[in-house]
């Protein structure tokens, strides 16, 4: 298993696995209710720069040259800026009612946005590949700080999150939905 930086050319396999991971946020996000329009408007944004799903912010585990997962990461000090072509986009295509996104991470920490693993994938450590890989990447940036949201209703992935070192530090609200933010001193 190897990691590496996100590359454009990912953008068709990363639209699935983050449609996977993030469900309802991405219909948010797209403005798109149907499951094809959604991974296809989620693989324009991937392929786009400075945006919070963009190859940029994404690193993917790969197995035998397959992609097998996919973690999206960035500063929480940049999260306004990043949502604000995803919202430029949303107004445009006509949702006039379009408000900033729910803040998902705080200013000072290095965020995990997004983890998913392929499910042919699962049960092999790829999260926590990817997750320790990221934890580097933050540690090399100067962060003291990683966090991540988890619902309320993934106890795997929280049991996952908790061996890993994260602890709870708050309940946040995201698109309706209840989450523990998460946090790790790197």
């Amino acid at each position: 298993m190897e990691c590496r930086l996100a590359m454009k050319s990912d953008a068709k396999e990363a639209a699935d696995y983050i449609h996977l991971a993030i469900h309802d946020i991405a219909e948010a996000l797209t403005g798109e209710k149907e499951t094809e329009k959604i991974r296809e408007v989620l693989s324009e944004l991937f392929r786009q720069e400075n945006n919070r799903l963009s190859y940029q912010n994404s690193i993917v585990a790969e197995i035998d040259g397959k992609v097998a997962g996919i973690l999206i990461a960035y500063s929480g000090d940049d999260a306004v800026e990043l949502d604000k072509p995803i919202l430029e986009r949303l107004k445009r295509i006509g949702k006039s009612h379009v408000e900033p996104f729910d803040n998902e991470a705080d200013k000072g920490d290095y965020y995990i946005d997004t983890v998913s693993v392929v499910p042919d994938f699962q049960g092999r450590g790829i999260g926590t590949f990817l997750i320790q890989s990221v934890e580097q990447v933050a540690k090399d940036k100067g962060f003291t700080r990683v966090s991540l949201n988890v619902a309320e209703d993934n106890p795997g992935a929280k049991r996952l999150y908790e061996k890993l070192g994260y602890m709870k530090e708050k309940n946040i609200m995201i698109n309706g939905h209840e989450f523990d933010y998460m946090v790790k001193n790197v």
